[in-house]
């Protein structure tokens, strides 16, 4: 039997993974130089969806695929606004995400507390038997598995291949990358469409492995699709840096259910959202060092001091790619 609190962190590993996976999603988008703020109503409506198909045709391959179709096409609107009609990236966004969020109450209440198919545990043989790290890393879902992977090979992807180099180039200098034959609104939409498909995915995960159904308002859903938003920022659009962000919030959350039995004077409401400023807390680390107030007062502090701080700070700081949000017409 392993011991308590490697269940406790395989479970966070379970939360983490939609989350990781919806991280990677904006990630590709943003990288590409778009934002998608449809994040939060695209998961919710994602996960209705896919686990009402699921419950309908009893099929969770199908469910998935909804899940897919459901936050592919919320992408494409995005970037069919943006790119080829030349509306502001944010208002879309933010008109899909509450657009997204009330379907998915409106028409999900049929489906509330229905049972339905479920992906379970996928051990992998001899690994599963390892001390500690069995039952922590191989006798997981296989949304878990496939989280890890999508990590991999976006990293891979990104910083080790051709056409992630195009793509850094289309998220960076679009203008340098058109002139080199780069179809830059073409590579826009993929990645677009690429990211929400991801985000999509993870949605449908929610429902159909973490949560295990679908409860409207109290499936737990709703604020995630935020949360993606400040880890993709926190991440500093890199897949490992993201990985940890998805993680640490996991873990908060952990923490909070692990500290109710210990902080009976808290009220638990308290301790339940307090990953969520926390994370929030996390985000304004990594912009505060070239903040004039926080320049002043490291200069206050011993040499010794100062230069370990600055450390700190400049390995927190990240810059977004520069053409991120900025539209660009190809003459």
């Amino acid at each position: 039997m392993a011991p308590e609190w490697i269940m406790g962190l395989a479970g966070v590993l379970a939360a983490a993974a939609p989350l990781l996976i919806a991280v990677i999603g904006e990630t590709f988008s943003e990288r590409a130089g778009v934002v998608n703020l449809s994040v939060n109503g695209a998961m919710l409506l994602a996960a209705m969806a896919g686990f009402a198909v699921a419950v309908r045709t009893g099929s969770l391959e199908l469910g998935f695929l909804t899940g897919i179709l459901v936050g592919a096409g919320m992408a494409l609107v995005v970037a069919f606004a943006s790119l080829t009609l030349r509306q502001s990236q944010v208002a879309v966004g933010l008109v899909l995400a509450l657009l997204g969020r009330d379907l998915a109450y409106f028409l999900g209440n049929p489906f509330m507390g229905v049972p339905g198919p479920r992906v379970g545990a996928l051990p992998v043989p001899v690994l599963q038997d390892l001390p500690l790290l069995g039952p922590l890393l191989f006798r997981q879902s296989p949304i878990v598995y496939i989280a890890g992977l999508s990590v991999i090979l976006a990293w891979i992807w990104i910083f080790r291949t051709r056409p992630g180099l195009v793509l850094r180039c289309v998220g960076e200098r679009p203008p340098a990358a058109f002139v080199r034959g780069v179809p830059v609104t073409r590579v826009r939409y993929a990645y677009a469409v690429l990211g929400g498909a991801l985000v999509g995915f993870a949605g449908a995960a929610y429902t159909l492995d973490l949560k295990g159904g679908w409860q409207g308002p109290i499936s737990g859903i709703d604020g995630v699709g935020w949360i993606v938003l400040a880890i993709t920022i926190f991440g500093g659009w890199h897949p490992v840096r993201g990985a940890f962000g998805a993680l640490l919030f996991a873990l908060l959350q952990w923490l909070s259910l692990v500290l109710q039995p210990q902080l009976p004077g808290v009220p638990s409401q308290v301790l339940n959202v307090a990953p969520f400023p926390l994370m929030i807390f996390a985000l304004l680390l990594t912009n505060l060092g070239s903040t004039e107030w926080v320049q002043t007062l490291l200069a206050r502090l011993p040499e010794s001091g100062r230069r370990l701080a600055m450390r700190i700070l400049r390995s927190l700081q990240v810059s977004p790619p520069a053409a991120l949000g900025m539209a660009f017409e190809e003459e």
